[in-house]
């Protein structure tokens, strides 16, 4: 509790002690004794009102468990038949086009 009080301060502190207190030192120790232990006491109170309240909370909250599957809507999906195949593909200008430019533009005369 006091780190490095070695024996020349103990005498120091209770010469002290003596001057201030007297004939009171007895009385003043007992009153400091009562203190301290109600002290103490009132610290194991909080804390183990502390310890019944997170063990309270700990029993509502579980570990975190994975999300449970959610109902989904699995809208249908367009049949190849409904898919107009003479309306041209709209591609991405600059994108790699799937046909091949001599199908697309006729050869000239060589």
């Amino acid at each position: 509790m006091l780190p490095n009080l070695g024996p020349m301060e103990m005498m120091i502190v209770m010469g002290l002690a003596v001057l201030l207190f007297g004939k009171r030192l007895p009385e003043v120790g007992r009153s400091l004794g009562k203190g301290i232990v109600e002290f103490k006491k009132g610290l194991n109170e909080v804390t183990s009102g502390l310890d019944d309240a997170s063990s309270s909370i700990s029993s509502y909250t579980s570990p975190y468990q994975a999300p449970k599957p959610s109902m989904t809507y699995d809208a249908p999906r367009p049949s190849t038949s409904t898919v107009d195949e003479s309306v041209p593909k709209f591609e991405v200008p600059g994108a790699v086009s799937t046909t091949t430019p001599a199908e697309s533009t006729p050869s000239a005369p060589a």
